[in-house]
């Protein structure tokens, strides 16, 4: 069988056909965007004290009744205690005044027994306020950032092998409705727990959908068209939703106002399950000669070519080798397949935890949050553009150590900067950020031109799972600043740092077209290192 680039060259790169495929996919992935860092706003903590009940208390005593505290230096209410609300009664009938006549270090505290009185300032209400996550629950807040990212994780994992059994299309729109119907279903929960299963549900179907539709328009587009999805188009789609987040919060200030916000885009998708097509590469890769050969003269009747009555030369031939059906474990089954697996496993989850990390960092940079969300997502928009850039003009291996050196010498700088020059340690860590956005974008097509088509979709999406193990542990990773205010810059950068050095154990992909089968990715030449370059046998060839 020929090669399908080859095959399809008739078709060429930018007609009707490819130009509506682009745009459809790009704007699928405005979703994701919107979802992806949404708990931020759903899952921040507002201002909050122990409410006080409607009681007989004098004006002094309603005020002084919540003791002070110094947080980072300022002087707050306690969040979490009051003074003995049956003392505080009876010095308040005595006609005894706070501060004057009672020394009120002297008073008896208790927790928060009535609840609690949340401020309304920024938001009407979030998780935290409906379910109570503070003071002794408070550690259901990072919490529930972490199912959001183990549901990120197994959709990730799902996302691969649905795909390449059933089909990227199917995948799309399936996990698009479960995606969009669980978060629907949040405003519903009864409980913090129904809460998170019905989250992790939720995540799970975001990402596999991001993750078919990545797939689906790399495998539709070719040549520099392909590059220009895979590293600008999908990536712009993404930091549109992004950006458009933070208007959403700002007008739907109640979270399930939010999430009802948030659900009701897919809508407007429905119309394009009859406008998307199926990948042509996987319907050959499952022995579905027809069928890709359908879709491919509908294009060339969009195009206004002429497509060649057979394309695919024997159908026996392409279902023969369509028979073998691979799974996860192929991912590790020869030599040069195992060490890549393992190395973009590394890859991935360096820049996975640097993305994380530093993207929940900058959206705190400024007290408003809306703002600061912005800016975080408007920091992408030149990281997509480098990427495409790169991968239009530089090898892969070399463009990715670059992005990764930019981002472990910006990460290790910050802690350079004197105290004072807070404008400078911002700069610099919007720098790091914008490199390990730009490296997710490159390792995303990186992935996707290493693997074959008939494991595309599962390596990428095994890849992808492994690296939210970095996503879930992001959030407590900044804890450490108890410890040192720079520690999680320091972890960052030296991921960074690690995984550039690896990356010269990669294989090369620039200018060469995708793999359809396993044999050949086997045969990709690697960096000359003699444990990667060793002449390697792959079994059963002649099946391949």
């Amino acid at each position: 069988m020929k090669e399908f680039e080859e095959t399809t060259a008739f078709l060429g790169q930018w007609g009707s056909y490819q130009k509506i495929v682009f745009f459809l996919m790009c704007c699928t992935a405005i979703p994701n965007g919107l979802a992806l860092f949404s708990l931020v706003f759903l899952n921040d903590i507002p201002k909050h004290h122990c409410l006080i009940p409607e009681v007989n208390l004098t004006k002094e005593w309603h005020a002084a009744v919540i003791p002070i505290e110094v947080l980072n230096g300022k002087q707050e209410l306690s969040r979490c205690s009051r003074y003995r609300l049956d003392v505080v009664l009876n010095l308040s009938a005595q006609g005894l005044n706070p501060g004057v006549d009672v020394n009120l270090t002297d008073l008896d505290q208790e927790s928060c027994v009535d609840g609690w009185n949340y401020s309304k300032e920024i938001y009407q209400s979030t998780l935290v306020s409906e379910f109570n996550m503070v003071c002794k629950d408070q550690w259901k807040q990072p919490f529930t950032f972490s199912v959001f990212f183990i549901g990120v994780l197994f959709g990730s994992f799902i996302s691969g092998l649905l795909s390449d059994r059933f089909g990227r299309k199917p995948v799309l729109f399936a996990t698009m409705a479960i995606h969009n119907i669980f978060t629907f279903a949040t405003i519903l929960s009864p409980s913090w727990t129904v809460l998170c299963i019905l989250i992790f549900i939720a995540s799970s179907g975001n990402i596999a959908r991001y993750f078919a539709g990545f797939v689906l328009g790399c495998e539709i587009l070719n040549g520099k068209v392909r590059v220009l999805y895979s590293s600008l188009g999908i990536s712009f789609g993404y930091s549109i939703g992004y950006m458009l987040l933070p208007l959403f919060a700002y007008f739907l200030r109640d979270w399930k106002s939010l999430q009802v916000g948030l659900a009701l885009p897919v809508l407007f998708y429905i119309p394009m399950w009859w406008m998307i097509t199926e990948s042509p590469r996987w319907l050959l890769s499952q022995g579905r000669v027809e069928e890709a050969e359908a879709i491919l003269k509908n294009a060339a009747r969009k195009n206004k070519v002429h497509a060649p009555n057979v394309m695919f030369g024997d159908d026996e031939e392409v279902k023969i080798q369509a028979k073998e059906q691979y799974n996860i474990f192929d991912l590790i089954k020869t030599r040069n397949i195992r060490n890549t697996t393992f190395l973009l496993f590394l890859l991935w989850t360096s820049i996975c935890t640097g993305y994380t990390g530093l993207s929940i960092t900058t959206s705190q940079l400024h007290t408003n949050p809306y703002l600061s969300c912005f800016l975080s997502a408007l920091a992408e928009v030149p990281a997509y553009i480098s990427s495409w850039l790169a991968l239009q003009y530089i090898s892969r291996r070399l463009a990715i150590v670059c992005i990764l050196a930019v981002a472990g010498s910006s990460l290790y700088l910050i802690q350079l900067v004197p105290e004072g020059f807070s404008g400078v340690t911002i700069a610099l860590e919007m720098l790091g950020k914008y490199a390990v956005t730009t490296g997710l974008a490159l390792v995303f097509a990186y992935t996707a031109e290493i693997y074959p088509t008939a494991l595309r979709n599962t390596g990428t999406g095994v890849c992808a799972t492994v690296s939210r193990i970095g996503s879930i542990l992001s959030p407590f990773l900044l804890t450490f600043c108890v410890y040192y205010k720079f520690m999680p810059q320091l972890v960052l950068g030296t991921l960074a740092f690690v995984s550039l050095f690896t990356t010269f154990l990669m294989p090369e992909t620039f200018k060469k077209p995708l793999p359809q089968t396993v044999e050949e990715m086997s045969k990709r030449e690697h960096f000359k290192c003699p444990f990667f370059t060793q002449k390697e046998v792959v079994p059963n060839e002649s099946r391949l």
